[in-house]
């Protein structure tokens, strides 16, 4: 039993309504240690001696901690009061990882930061720091600053179980319902193409939730095709996804096969690879297509893709945009389902 010495006032159990009521209304009574009593008193470990209190026994008792965890890590975070409105409202929760990014001016606290998220929520292990998503392998550059010093981690929706490493392979938790709305459209025998797989939970999410014939997963990040490999196995789907190892811009010649369903989920660089997305289109394919976008540059974009699909015989018939999240102040983390229709030569 873990117990601490405190300062706390006796009262007659006839009387112990009343002063606790009191005592919390002047905040004085310790929630963080529970109350004691025996035939006669009660005792509640209090904060201050206040001289209203004079008049009631005070004594120094032994208390067992009530473990209670803050609401928030904003509550017990040590750092200047002046630097407390800069602190994230959010963060990413990854298994029994957080991961976090700071502004400039918090970055000398971080490990207090840190030490505060991790007293904070009980089921994590490790706090990390996080720079934004970078590179053609889509990784992240990790610090850990709190916990157990590792990346790696289980992380579970909707019944289906990934492994993940936040360090060295791309994974987003906040796609979660995204990944499933997307499942519940695959119609039965369709060929899905999900041409930056990463960990491959859009892939597993298809392949358990729809009936397709073959998903497709591509990814030319190593690490993250060995974790794909593992949650397929660990999911048992073997059946339905097979795993490439390959940069999807050759993906017209890797793939013998047309897509009835095409998932690119590369939210900075999407419109890149769009051109190589529809040389492996049916007549009619369902497109995916996720990017990060300023509000007033959607309209851009998409202008952009209707070119594009127009120079590669193909029109866009059907065209969604959704905002999923925000990503920043007035930017976007938007989807968009397209068909496209290629046009007869």
């Amino acid at each position: 039993m873990d117990t601490e010495n405190s300062t706390a006032i006796r009262i007659h159990l006839h009387e112990a309504e009343i002063t606790r009521r009191y005592l919390s209304e002047k905040k004085l009574l310790r929630n963080d240690l529970k109350i004691k009593k025996d035939k006669n008193f009660i005792y509640f470990p209090v904060k201050n001696i206040l001289k209203e209190l004079n008049s009631y026994k005070i004594i120094k008792n032994d208390f067992e901690k009530t473990n209670i965890k803050p609401h928030s890590y904003k509550e017990i975070v040590s750092i200047p009061d002046i630097l407390k409105n800069e602190l994230p409202t959010s963060y990413d929760v990854i298994g029994r990882i957080i991961l976090i990014k700071l502004p400039k001016d918090l970055l000398k606290y971080k490990k207090e930061i840190g030490k505060a998220l991790l007293l904070s929520n009980k089921n994590i292990k490790t706090i990390c720091l996080s720079e934004p998503v970078s590179g053609e392998f889509r990784t992240r550059n990790i610090t850990v600053i709190a916990g157990e010093k590792r990346t790696t981690t289980i992380y579970k929706e909707y019944g289906l179980e990934f492994k993940v490493d936040v360090k060295n392979a791309y994974f987003s938790p906040r796609l979660a319902t995204e990944r499933k709305r997307v499942a519940d459209l695959v119609k039965p025998g369709e060929v899905v193409v999900d041409m930056f797989a990463g960990v491959a939970p859009f892939s597993i999410m298809i392949a358990k939730f729809a009936d397709p014939k073959i998903i497709y997963a591509i990814d030319k990040n190593n690490d993250a095709v060995r974790y794909a490999r593992e949650n397929i196995k660990k999911n048992n789907v073997l059946d339905k996804v097979e795993i490439i190892n390959a940069d999807a811009k050759d993906i017209s010649s890797i793939l013998e096969k047309r897509a009835d369903r095409i998932i690119m989920n590369l939210p900075f660089s999407s419109h890149i690879f769009f051109k190589q997305a529809l040389k492996i289109t049916k007549e009619n394919t369902i497109i995916h297509y996720y990017n990060i976008l300023k509000e007033d540059d959607i309209p851009k974009r998409t202008n952009d893709l209707k070119k594009i699909a127009e120079e590669n015989n193909t029109t866009l018939t059907k065209f969604n945009v959704r905002k999923i999240k925000t990503y920043a102040p007035r930017e976007f983390y938007i989807g968009i389902d397209i068909t496209a229709k290629k046009v007869p030569t």
